[in-house]
């Protein structure tokens, strides 16, 4: 797939450069070609040398050199590849990058390219954090550039949490989905998985049975398609997928939080497991036990994501998918939750205990929309997601007719439409 590709590979001043070397020899193995820039900084921590030898190509660094610059060398450089790569990309080429800044040769390469870009965050935790560089990043990511990453681990700081770059395996499965040609490609799509984590104290939380496998699925199948997807996930057991764009929460209103600095989007697939409460007199401290005494819990509402979403009356995805997991009566129970939310679909499925669905490998769902229900049979939670993601990517491209919850009343009957 990226024989006879090129990359513009641009090394930012961090010390997971030292993970680059591997990103280079994967490349190169893959049969794509590498134009490696060097930043003053990366060079700190990786020579020119090493980058070189690797990469088969002179390595570039500086803006005015008179030799390149004879033919208007950056412009060339920026607009001969087929994609431009920046790992690591520090909190200052963000930075840059979302102001349009081109004090170098990097980041004029950056503002002057025409071709697609991926980033692959790297920095330190708090960094990472900051308001500014998550502002940057919305930037960023409504400008349509692709990001993978980062990773939450120890940081040679000794610091640990988000902010360590993707693995090389992880960076090239993000290029690969970047020039993939399939019907999704320059769609932005968001998902949602896992469950959420209320707190009751510090120690204490409330939660679901829900894997996030489901979601990291279609995730999966979403990007194997071509789309740039954002994936928001709750604490789940499944990690998530390569090559797409990772936002972790804990909680339901940090993943409505979530949701929203993601948008635009054109399509939105719903199917994390939103706890429905949360513990209004949560304590700071660990609640102790007391001999003959219960601790009385107050819960409120958290806010609906998939109704906030379904009923926005600007920026609202041209198709928002939810899920209704349920126990009892669940066509019912999901005709009547599409009505009410105002989504487009719903994917209803059986959840109880003796299913094996909640957590397990496989899925059985019915698939509702304004123009009636389908029944899919039982199958791998994989097969499931290519089957939705095929379907989104239909509907994208109008091969499907659109359906509109708001404007059926809910009202599902009839079959499919093909």
């Amino acid at each position: 797939m990226l024989a006879g590709k090129r990359i513009l590979l641009i090394i930012g001043g961090g010390i997971a450069a030292f993970k680059v070397p591997e990103l280079i020899r994967l490349l190169r193995s893959a049969g794509a070609a590498v134009t490696p820039v060097l930043t003053r900084a990366g060079a700190e921590f990786v020579t020119p040398l090493t980058i070189g030898a690797l990469a088969g190509e002179a390595v570039h660094g500086a803006l005015f050199d008179l030799t390149q610059e004879v033919d208007i060398g950056h412009i060339q450089l920026s607009r001969a590849a087929d994609l431009v790569v920046v790992a690591p990309a520090t909190a200052d080429l963000m930075a840059k990058m979302a102001a349009g800044l081109a004090d170098d040769l990097a980041s004029t390469l950056l503002l002057a390219t025409d071709k697609r870009v991926l980033i692959a965050p790297a920095m330190n935790v708090r960094m990472w954090q900051h308001a500014a560089t998550q502002r940057n990043l919305a930037v960023l990511c409504g400008d349509g550039i692709g990001c993978v990453g980062p990773n939450d681990g120890d940081m040679a700081c000794g610091e640990y949490g988000p902010g360590r770059m993707a693995e090389p395996a992880e960076i090239m499965a993000a290029i690969r989905a970047q020039l993939t040609d399939g019907p999704l490609k320059g769609r932005r799509v968001l998902v949602t998985s896992g469950p959420t984590h209320e707190p009751i104290d510090p120690v204490r939380y409330i939660a679901n049975r829900s894997s996030g496998a489901q979601g990291t699925a279609i995730a999966r199948a979403l990007a194997d398609l071509g789309a740039d997807v954002v994936f928001v996930t709750g604490p789940a057991t499944v990690p998530p997928p390569a090559g797409v764009q990772v936002v972790r929460v804990e909680t339901a209103a940090q993943m409505l939080d979530a949701v929203m600095a993601a948008l635009p989007v054109e399509a939105a697939v719903m199917a994390a497991a939103v706890a429905d409460w949360r513990v209004a007199n949560a304590g700071a401290s660990k609640i102790k036990k007391v001999a003959g005494r219960l601790p009385v819990l107050e819960f409120t509402e958290n806010a609906d994501i998939l109704a906030t979403l379904s009923q926005m009356t600007t920026g609202r995805p041209r198709l928002v998918v939810g899920f209704a997991a349920e126990t009892d009566d669940v066509i019912a129970h999901a005709t009547a939750k599409r009505a009410r939310k105002g989504c487009d679909w719903i994917v209803a499925n059986d959840v109880r205990p003796e299913t094996g669905i909640m957590g397990g490998a496989e899925n059985a769902v019915t698939l509702i929309t304004a123009d009636g229900t389908e029944v899919w049979p039982r199958m791998a939670k994989e097969a499931v997601a290519v089957r939705l993601a095929a379907r989104v990517a239909a509907h994208l491209s109008g091969a499907v007719r659109p359906d509109s919850a708001a404007a059926s009343g809910g009202s599902i009957s009839g079959k499919m439409k093909p």
